[in-house]
């Protein structure tokens, strides 16, 4: 990571050094810094809003923008998407220099403003929320491997929960041991559906006990290309032999990403 990049991370531990204001989540020399930071933003009739905002900067950060997460018990889904793409909208103004502290000043000062323009139901708050995939960086598709599902009614439940939620299509793919999640939509969502995954507690280790997702891979993404299909819901799939799984990505127009990353993963 970059060394303006350490530098902000160790000027907002100073800063938000209050109980459970800061938490660092994950480091990778890879993947980069995953953390989170509890503050509070004034809404609507002056009342104080609780949020849990969850920043993950990759490694080429400040060059390219943060993901980011919002959370609050006394918010919406609606309503934390909408915070989210106002949020990286902020992201776009502020890129090529260190801006998370800006970020959260900025929700503290505007949240108020956002939850009014989503409660008079204003053309812009609604476009917000329309789940474009002409936002940010466009249709793209990314391929996960997990590694082991232990708690598998509860995980397979979560994950089709927040691809939902997220509007993300895709697959969720079965074959013997291996499990791929296939996921396609807008990017910065795809970026929240992976700060979920690695920051929830979806799965229990060996004793039962729930846990963070730990062994999850990146194995393929890329802008969705011409010859790519679009696929139209996110569906839970299990094949019974690796020639009805290479099918799947064929048809999918995915054949050299199966021969590229899934062939290698048959043991």
């Amino acid at each position: 990571m970059a060394a303006p990049a350490q530098e902000e991370l160790s000027a907002l531990a100073a800063i938000f050094c209050g109980p459970r204001e800061w938490e660092v989540l994950s480091r990778s020399e890879t993947d980069g810094t995953v953390f989170r930071i509890h503050t509070q933003a004034e809404g609507l009739m002056d009342a104080d809003v609780p949020l849990e905002l969850v920043f993950h900067l990759p490694v080429n950060y400040p060059s390219c923008l943060p993901g980011i997460s919002v959370n609050s018990e006394h918010l919406t889904r609606a309503q934390c998407m909408t915070v989210k793409e106002k949020l990286l909208e902020q992201a776009e103004n502020l890129l090529s220099g260190p801006m998370v502290h800006e970020l959260v000043l900025w929700i503290q000062q505007n949240l108020r403003h956002i939850l009014k323009h989503l409660e008079t139901g204003s053309s812009s708050a609604k476009c917000a929320f329309s789940g474009s995939t002409t936002v940010g960086d466009g249709l793209w598709i990314t391929l996960l491997h997990l590694d082991h599902m232990r708690a598998r009614t509860k995980y397979v439940r979560t994950v089709e929960k927040w691809a939902s939620d997220l509007g993300l299509t895709g697959r969720l793919m079965f074959m013997g041991k291996i499990i791929l999640i296939l996921l396609q939509g807008d990017r910065n969502n795809i970026k929240e559906y992976l700060i979920l995954q690695k920051t929830s507690k979806v799965d229990v280790d060996s004793s039962g006990k729930k846990c963070k997702e730990k062994m999850i891979t990146v194995l393929f993404e890329t802008k969705v290309q011409t010859e790519h299909k679009r696929f139209l819901a996110f569906e839970v799939k299990e094949y019974s032999a690796l020639d009805e799984l290479q099918k799947e990505f064929e048809t999918a127009g995915l054949k050299k990403i199966f021969s590229e990353f899934v062939l290698g993963l048959i043991k």
